[in-house]
């Protein structure tokens, strides 16, 4: 059963953005420094690192500079992001660049022992079946960790659109308590969940959509309206926004939960959030689509 998401307007989206993702992602590149911050409580000496979801190649070229010895794998949907990450790649590469899902792992079993995800899961269109190839692909005791939106996420946003029309404009995000049931049931063990809210603000609420477009976080929903949207249609969710302004500008929240789990031993048993040994229904890890 899918989430509902166009896997391909998500890949085009994010290609189109190539060029200009790193001069917008203010909070993409505030998010990534605080998640690799929580390797430093941790003693890992990693041999081969995915970097999974890579867009431009920043946070892979933090990953070899944290571990030099290591073989870094920066891994994304979006041919153009790879592209761009030759800037962050060097020469010789400090990294190597594979295009692939993070669904469907272009990997083997077994073969990673630290999986890093900034700010991806939301973009898959099955959460969980993201989280059991992460499983897939670590080593025995490997170490996933990632970022992913909750569900306060731009609601403001949506809220405004909601005010001009029913169709989805804006995500659903995932909730901390489903992560955390999802790493559990994909067999991760002593997973760790945190949560950050951010507000950033705007003198307007068309910057703050030029903004998403120019970092390719658009509208991936299947149901989406596919015509342009109209300029009186525009001026009603601008309207709508305008209800949140406070001190002179609009705020857009940010509601981000950072993870962390490890593989288990070869033979583990897979349990539920409540410890018995159970299957497990995929819906739980998708966001709510009301």
């Amino acid at each position: 059963m899918s989430a509902g998401l166009d896997a391909r307007h998500v890949r085009h989206a994010f290609g189109r953005a190539a060029s200009s993702y790193e001069a917008h992602a203010v909070l993409q590149t505030e998010v990534a420094s605080r998640l690799l911050e929580r390797l430093d409580g941790i003693a890992l000496q990693p041999m081969r690192v995915l970097d999974a979801g890579s867009g431009p190649g920043a946070g892979a070229a933090a990953l070899h500079a944290r571990f030099p010895d290591a073989d870094v794998i920066a891994l994304d949907l979006a041919l153009p992001m790879l592209q761009a990450s030759a800037r962050h790649a060097g020469h010789p590469p400090a990294f190597a660049r594979v295009g692939g899902d993070v669904q469907a792992l272009p990997l083997a079993d077994s073969s990673i022992d630290l999986v890093h995800s900034n700010l991806c899961l939301q973009w898959c269109d099955d959460p969980g079946l993201a989280l059991a190839e992460f499983g897939r692909v670590l080593r025995p005791g490997g170490l996933l960790l990632f970022s992913t939106f909750g569900p306060g996420t731009l609601h403001e946003l949506r809220s405004a659109f909601a005010e001009a029309d029913s169709a989805p404009h804006v995500s659903r995000f995932i909730d901390m308590h489903d992560i955390g049931d999802g790493l559990l049931t994909s067999g991760f063990r002593d997973p760790v969940l945190e949560r950050d809210d951010f507000t950033l603000t705007y003198a307007d609420a068309l910057t703050l959509m030029r903004e998403l477009r120019a970092i390719g976080a658009t509208n991936a929903d299947v149901k989406r309206q596919r015509t342009l949207t109209g300029k009186a249609h525009l001026q009603r969710v601008v309207a709508a926004y305008e209800s949140f302004r406070r001190d002179g500008v609009l705020p857009a929240t940010y509601e981000v939960v950072y993870a962390q789990a490890f593989a288990p031993a070869p033979g583990q048993p897979r349990r539920s959030a409540g410890g018995e040994v159970a299957s497990f229904p995929v819906e739980r890890l998708r966001g709510s689509r009301r």
